[in-house]
């Protein structure tokens, strides 16, 4: 199996029910966000409208938790929820399996999308057969 080769992609439940996952009373958004499994690392990509690159915190815990949070460069507001709500901010937490090397996790932001390439530990060692 190689890298272009996907074991299984995964889409938000936000993507389905984007208002169960916002946090009116913050007044934080839940971003679009996809998470693919690739052979030897995950993908992580968050649609980050309205956003400024500095304006970006990727930060990683233990447990392999990656939280991404961005302020807006301008207020959001939403006519659909009644009462007209505000929104200043994105942030979304993702838990992945497995062991992770968070020193080479890389990310980059172009045109609202963050995309952030997290290899996997590789573990284990070849054993000879004799």
């Amino acid at each position: 199996m190689n890298e272009k080769d996907e074991r299984y992609d995964i889409f938000s439940s936000s993507f389905l029910y984007p208002k169960l996952f916002d946090d009116i009373e913050e007044k934080i958004l839940s971003p679009l966000s996809c998470v693919k499994e690739l052979e030897t690392k995950w993908v992580l990509e968050f649609d980050l409208p309205l956003v400024n690159k500095e304006a970006i915190s990727i930060t990683y815990d233990e447990g392999n938790i990656i939280t991404v949070e961005a302020k807006l460069r301008e207020t959001y507001c939403d006519e659909n929820l009644n009462p007209k709500c505000e929104f200043h901010s994105f942030k979304k937490r993702i838990t992945l399996p497995g062991d992770i090397d968070e020193k080479k996790i890389v990310s980059t932001f172009s045109n609202g999308r963050l995309t952030i390439n997290i290899p996997k530990a590789l573990r284990g060692h070849k054993i000879k057969i004799e």
